[in-house]
């Protein structure tokens, strides 16, 4: 995948042995000093909480969002680990949730250098503009420690927005739907598979020549 150039019971009480008294009619029993209450609170389970994923975490909010698609590549290190990580960490963006993850891929580089990459895309319904997204995807590699030193230098982390909605944009920053994408299996095959309608057959046909592998767990 090509870098860009730039860059949430009941109970009762009593004492024990003799008989108790019925209340006057009309008044109303009390518990005596040091008696269990009527009613008891549940019992809170003892030890350390169970963290909650990025998503539970995250408050509940009501706003308007648009359906998007993120390519996912990496070819350095723990590629595979990476390309996991990449999927949580796009969950846990604001006002974001991934809908839908494909399998990973394997695919030789396309005008890059260095080892295989792994490939995969991901789904998301998100409430910000492409900008804004794309801003938070480019933090995402920084994180990750990519390094632009030359164009399509190898990567340890790689975030392509493919599609914002219905969005159609060609500036300097960012093009929608992104440019190469229908000459890319390593975009094509992944997208397919979890939104097929975003693909047409003849578009997958072109690239069929184009080495890429699902890699099965």
């Amino acid at each position: 995948m090509s870098a860009p150039n730039h860059r949430p019971k009941d109970g009762k009480s009593g004492k024990s042995g003799g008989k108790s008294q019925p209340a006057p009619r009309g008044s109303a029993s009390k518990p005596k000093s040091g008696s269990t209450s009527a009613r008891r609170a549940p019992s809170r389970p003892s030890g350390k909480a169970v963290p909650a994923s990025p998503a539970a975490r995250r408050p509940r909010e009501d706003y308007p969002t648009v359906q998007a698609f993120v390519a996912i590549g990496a070819n350095l290190g723990d590629a595979q680990a990476a390309v996991k990580a990449a999927m949580e960490a796009i969950d846990g963006i604001e006002r974001t949730q991934v809908t839908a993850r494909s399998s990973l891929y394997r695919s030789a580089p396309v005008d890059a250098t260095g080892p295989d990459f792994i490939n995969a895309v991901v789904a998301v319904r998100t409430g910000l503009t492409a900008e804004a997204f794309l801003s938070e995807l480019h933090l995402l590699e920084d994180q990750a420690g990519r390094e632009r030193s030359f164009p399509n230098a190898p990567r340890t982390l790689d975030l392509d927005l493919l599609m914002h909605g219905n969005s159609v944009k060609d500036t300097p920053a960012l093009t929608l739907p992104h440019p190469r994408m229908r000459e890319r299996a390593f975009v094509l095959k992944p997208l397919a598979e979890i939104a097929p309608d975003k693909v047409p057959r003849v578009a997958l046909s072109r690239v069929s020549s184009q080495v890429i592998e699902r890699i099965r767990d």
